[in-house]
């Protein structure tokens, strides 16, 4: 009985082994069939996902438009006239009617001089004048009745001439002891104070006229016959980036020889309210100017392998692809650049995540600048 129990036992163990060995070539047989691709399948794990994704861009139609070369240079902006006031009497400072910054009318008082001897002087010449009056008046009527010598007479007549020559100057040193502007301006600097003792020709104030402002220009002499006198002018204000225009007034007639330049002024008329004589702008001087060119947003044409390219959007069936378009280029300015071979009017152009871009690739265009943005696009 105890050996029929130990066969028993033997054979199960047996039939179990067999089982497990017979799964155990199975799990690993399912395991090599996983690993292995089905015949004719081309797809790459996640299907779909292994596809080239669309690269979002913006476009832009090539339209015809104007375009102008610019000759560039920065210039200092200054005042059309500047004077020092200067004292034309001596004096002591007694009064002061402006101040820094003030707009003054052209003949405004500015200051007082101290004028008690002025006008003394003045009071003593014009008792002299009435003085020689009186005599010459007399002597006149004298030699009307020949009770006066010709010599007497003209002698009377040069005496009075001059006194009254005196008198007047007299007169005219008591007015400069009022210091007036000598035009319409702002005082830029006052030079002397309250009190101050001044001698003839003393510098008492800065002043400027602000209206209109000047830029004085150097340009190549090669460009000289480009210009002409009231040719409009662009300038933009190195501090703010405010643009403003002004106008050619004068051109030099003759051509420096040391620097092969032609000086050029130009008048600016209107200008932002913070701007002052001193600040820099860039100005910019039309040289030429083409009409009715094909151009294209400045940002579209770029540099790629030593060649001059733009990105095209192309249709072929459902998808938008990009055309890599060899072109030549004339001008270009601040926002355009134009295209003088190589592209079409009306021709969609990528203005935005060209760089991106391969000959042939699909894109996804978006209708928006800020949506190319969004969706990541670099330029």
């Amino acid at each position: 009985m105890t050996r029929l129990r130990f066969v028993l036992m033997c054979a199960v163990l047996l039939v179990a082994v067999a089982g497990c060995g017979k799964g155990e070539g199975e799990s690993q047989s399912s395991a090599q069939n996983h690993g292995q691709r089905q015949p004719g399948s081309g797809q790459r794990p996640g299907g779909a996902a292994g596809a080239a994704k669309a690269i979002p861009v913006a476009v832009q139609p090539a339209a015809l438009g104007s375009i102008a070369s610019y000759y560039k240079a920065t210039a200092t902006l200054e005042a059309e006239k500047q004077a020092e006031v200067l004292a034309r009497v001596t004096g002591v400072v007694t009064s002061l009617a402006a101040e820094e910054g003030d707009f003054v009318a052209a003949g405004a008082p500015l200051l007082t001089i101290g004028n008690d001897e002025y006008r003394l002087r003045l009071q003593q010449a014009a008792a002299r004048t009435a003085n020689l009056q009186s005599r010459f008046d007399r002597l006149q009527a004298m030699k009307a009745e020949e009770l006066s010598t010709e010599e007497e007479f003209e002698a009377a007549r040069s005496d009075l001439a001059s006194a009254e020559a005196d008198e007047g100057l007299a007169r005219l040193n008591l007015s400069y002891t009022t210091v007036r502007a000598p035009f319409a301006g702002r005082i830029t600097a006052r030079l002397v104070d309250l009190g101050q003792t001044v001698s003839a020709n003393t510098a008492l104030f800065v002043m400027a006229d602000f209206d209109p402002l000047l830029a004085r220009v150097h340009v190549p002499s090669r460009e000289f016959r480009k210009l002409r006198q009231d040719q409009l002018v662009d300038l933009v204000l190195d501090s703010s980036g405010a643009r403003m225009q002004g106008r050619i007034t004068l051109i030099s007639p003759i051509i420096d020889p040391n620097s092969g330049t032609i000086k050029i002024t130009v008048e600016v008329s209107a200008y932002p309210d913070d701007t002052r004589p001193g600040d820099f702008a860039e100005v910019q001087i039309v040289t030429e100017r083409r009409d009715d060119v094909v151009l294209v947003q400045r940002s579209a044409v770029i540099t790629d392998k030593g060649e001059t390219v733009v990105y095209v959007a192309v249709t072929d069936g459902d998808t938008d692809q990009a055309e890599r378009r060899l072109v030549t280029v004339g001008f270009s300015d601040d926002s355009n650049t134009q295209i003088v071979s190589g592209l079409a009017v009306g021709e969609s152009v990528v203005v935005k995540g060209q760089r991106s871009l391969k000959h042939g690739a699909a894109m996804k265009i978006l209708a928006e600048t800020t949506d190319v943005a969004a969706d990541g696009v670099a330029d």
